[in-house]
Parts: C-alpha cells; sequence; structure tokens
C-alpha cells in the first residue's frame, strides 16, 4: 500500500471511530454477473442475525470540517492531524480490501470540507466507482451530510444499502449549544425525504421494493457540470439487462445517532426523542454514543470524567422495549422516574413500580402481557403462546423455552400456584434479582473478601481489625 494512502488511512479511520450507528444491514442483493454479496452484513465485526460475524471497513471520507461543533473530534479548532481521500483512492482501497478478504463492505462517514453538496458529491463519486466500475455487489452504508440537497440524496440512496443522518443530540436546544452551526431543519430534512421515497416504493414494511426510480435530478440542466455527468453515467447504466443490473433505494432503511452525556438531557427525553423518530421517520434503529470527552468547553463534561457507559448500555435496552415489547415512552419513564435505574434493567424496573399488576398467570395471559413480564423475551413468549395451544405450561417446561427464571418466578403463576416465596413486593423482588446477578457475575462474599497481603498488617490478617477498624469477613 501507498505510504501516503496508508497515513490518510490510519487518520481517518481513527476518526471514524466515534460514530456507533453501525449495524446489521438487512439487505440480501442478489449478485448476478458482479463483486462481492450483501447478505444481511454487518458491520465491523457486528452480529447478524443468523450468527454470522461480518466486518465493514469504518472510515471517514474527509475529517477537514468547516464545522465547529464543541463535542466533536474533527471540530474545525481542533488540534489534529487532517486527511481526504479522492473517490478514487478510496474505491481502490476498499476493492483491494474485498479481494485480500479483509472487509465485506464499507461504511462511509465524514465531516464537511467545503460545504455538505460538495462533500456528498465527492462521496457519490466513490460510490459510483464502487458500483458501476468495479460492478461492486457488496454491503455500503453512507452517511448522509445534514443540509444536503435533495438531488444528491437520490443519488446516494441509489448507490448505498443503508442511510443515516445523525441527529446528533437529544434536543434543539443541545444542538444550538454545542453545535450552533448545524439546524435542525438541515438534519430533519434529508430524514423526512429518505421516509418518504422508502414509501413510495414500499420498503417501510417488508417486502415490496419498485424495480427502478426516475432519478431526482432529471430535469437538470447541461450547465450543471459534474452532476450532469453522473447523471448521464446513471442513465447509462440503467440501461443494462435488467438481471444484471437492479437499483433500490436504501434498501437496507436509514438510522441515526445521538450522543449521550455531552447535553444535560434527561434519559426520559431522550427515550421520546427516539419516540418521536420511530413514529414520524420510521427508522431501522436510533443508536446512542456515550459522549467520550474530547473537548475542554464549558458546556462539556470535564475531560478526565468517564464516558457514561453505564447509561448507554441501560438506553439501549429502553430502546429495546420501544421496538419489540409494545412499551410507550411515558411508560418506561415518567415525570417522577426521569432516569433510568442503574442497578436494574428498564423492565423489571417497570414490573417493580406496577407490581399490582402482577402475578400473572402464564397460560392465560395475551401475547401482550406476556411481553412485560421480566424474563420472558419475545421468542419465548411466542413458544409460549404455541404450547399452551396444545396443552397447559408446566412450570418446569418454562426454562427449556429460554425463560429467565431467576426473574420471571416473582412475575408469574404457572396454573395458579405462585413460584416467587412470599407475595410479590418490590423491595424483596429486587433484593433477590440483584443477588441472582451478582452470583451470576462471581460475585459472591468470597470473591469480594480482600485478598491478604504481606504488606497488610499481622492485626489485619488475624481479624481483629487493627487500628483502623477493619475486619475480614
Amino acid at each position: 500500500m501507498d505510504g501516503v494512502i496508508f497515513e490518510k488511512l490510519k487518520i481517518l479511520s481513527d476518526g471514524a471511530k466515534y460514530d456507533v450507528s453501525c449495524a446489521t444491514s438487512g439487505v440480501d442483493r442478489t449478485n448476478v454477473g458482479r463483486i462481492g454479496n450483501a447478505c444481511a452484513a454487518g458491520i465491523c465485526h457486528s452480529w447478524t442475525a443468523d450468527g454470522r460475524c461480518v466486518s465493514l471497513l469504518k472510515v471517514l471520507f474527509t475529517n477537514r470540517c468547516v464545522y465547529d461543533c464543541k463535542y466533536c473530534v474533527n471540530r474545525r479548532s481542533a488540534d489534529t492531524p487532517r486527511a481526504s481521500f479522492e473517490p478514487s483512492e478510496l474505491a481502490d482501497l476498499v476493492m483491494a480490501f474485498y479481494r485480500r478478504n479483509y472487509i465485506e463492505g464499507l461504511f462511509l462517514s465524514s465531516a464537511v470540507e467545503v460545504s455538505p453538496d460538495d462533500t456528498a458529491e465527492k462521496i457519490y463519486r466513490c460510490l459510483r466507482i464502487l458500483r458501476e466500475e468495479y460492478m461492486f455487489a457488496g454491503y455500503i452504508h453512507a452517511k448522509i451530510i445534514p443540509g444536503v440537497s435533495p438531488e444528491l440524496l437520490r443519488r446516494l440512496g441509489m448507490s448505498a444499502d443503508r442511510l443515516s443522518v445523525n441527529i446528533e443530540l437529544p434536543t434543539e436546544e443541545s444542538l444550538r449549544l454545542l453545535a450552533p452551526q448545524k439546524k435542525i431543519k438541515g438534519i430533519f430534512g434529508p430524514m423526512k425525504q429518505i421516509t418518504q421515497t422508502l414509501a413510495e416504493q414500499k420498503t417501510l414494511k417488508g417486502p415490496g421494493f419498485m424495480d427502478r426510480l426516475t432519478p431526482a435530478g432529471a430535469n437538470m440542466t447541461a450547465g450543471d457540470g459534474s452532476l450532469t455527468e453522473m447523471l448521464q453515467s446513471r442513465n447509462a447504466a440503467a440501461t443494462l439487462p435488467r438481471s444484471r443490473y437492479k437499483e433500490r433505494f436504501a434498501p437496507g432503511g436509514q438510522s441515526t445517532q445521538m450522543i449521550i452525556g455531552a447535553s444535560p438531557e434527561s434519559d426520559r427525553q431522550i427515550i421520546k426523542t427516539s419516540e418521536s423518530l420511530y413514529r414520524i421517520f420510521k427508522l431501522k434503529r436510533v443508536y446512542f454514543s456515550a459522549y467520550i470527552p474530547v473537548a475542554d468547553a464549558p458546556e462539556l463534561p470535564a475531560v478526565l470524567s468517564a464516558p457514561p457507559l453505564s447509561r448507554e448500555h441501560r438506553l439501549y435496552q429502553a430502546d429495546w422495549l420501544l421496538r419489540f415489547y409494545g412499551f410507550a415512552a411515558d411508560e418506561i419513564l415518567d415525570e417522577d422516574h426521569p432516569f433510568l435505574d442503574t442497578e436494574l434493567d428498564p423492565k423489571i424496573s417497570w414490573a417493580l413500580r406496577h407490581i399490582e399488576q402482577f402475578p400473572v398467570e402464564i397460560n392465560k395471559a395475551p401475547l401482550e402481557l406476556l411481553l412485560r413480564i421480566p424474563g420472558i423475551g419475545t421468542t419465548s413468549a411466542m413458544r409460549i403462546a404455541r404450547q399452551r395451544r396444545i396443552s397447559a405450561v408446566k412450570y418446569d417446561e418454562l426454562k427449556k423455552m429460554g425463560v429467565v427464571l431467576k426473574r420471571a418466578r416473582f412475575f408469574i403463576t404457572c396454573s395458579g400456584k405462585y413460584y416467587g416465596g412470599k407475595e410479590p413486593d418490590p423491595v424483596y423482588i429486587k433484593n433477590r434479582v440483584l443477588r441472582a446477578d451478582d452470583i451470576r457475575n462471581g460475585l459472591t462474599e468470597k470473591t469480594l473478601t480482600p485478598q491478604i497481603s504481606m504488606f497488610d498488617s499481622v492485626s489485619f490478617m488475624l481479624g481483629d481489625g487493627g487500628a483502623n477498624g477493619l475486619s475480614v469477613r
């Protein structure tokens, strides 16, 4: 590899590590006479639904940015090495990595080097080279820069499998404070266009892709220069036999990302924002990125503060409840409970706040209620529903169905019998669940006992507490 290209790759791949909106594509691209496949592939060693681990080249197109967002490592005022790819350089690099079996596709984001349209045009040229010159059929996830023109967005969507527009921060107030050059209209505009285009080709709800869409820039004049040339190339590609070339707009849908911990929003505000995004834009995923302190600014957490990784984890669990378990944001958190419990996952926290609804009879509860029982997931709920059509489900069978009885037993009855010990009590259940989690994680009394060191005092080793009143338990 050329030394200059390697240095660019080193800088731009390092700059891309803060973007976490990476997911399995959910795309099965039929490959007829082309190079590569996109078989519901994932990204950066992510696991697919069928258990495969696949990888993509995760890189920025450029980290030269005209914006000065206070939370961003690539902001204009940051003292960091800068680099930019040429479209052909990155396309050649992707194919070189693919042919060596290093990757299965590309995750491409970018800073804004001159303007949103200037950067997006270069990204599109790179994708066009991959799709039309190299005939690359592998998975491509492209980040859409807020403020990009509808014509360029349409072209990028025709070349990529999944698109994403980062909302960045949970509220417009925080965006104005930390990224004043970015406007909420510039973010929501592309998201709305993607949603409308997917609706037009009927890809928001399962299969039913249209064979082809008319390019949005078909009315462009010849004076548009390189954009016209790109459109002509696209039209030429469209004349290939349908068995060999098939265009679809972002068949993997769209996603977005929010930075958590850089601004003062509560977990409830974040979850309600996610719920609105799912409802309005029909997103595949909302990703949460724990803010890693990279800048010293009075509006941001201290540089030496730890990223809120536990909070990010709980938000993902709450997001799962929104998407698969039928919960509303106001059920997960309310005004009296604006933050998620750091000790318990959101589902069991909700159940303990609504203990009057439990225990639930496992053989009579509707599927919607089964999904709300801690320890019962979507797969085990379906298994229970299928089994009880044939015969009553027995308590001993629940574990084989995938139910986590350490949690579920406190919230269910089976043929009228309760297996949770004493009557359901939130404090008792919480203590038992936390105790079970400690045992599962190996945090028993034995492991919590401090290891005796040769530097400990004799009195400490004998267990009388010594001068400091300590004792070995």
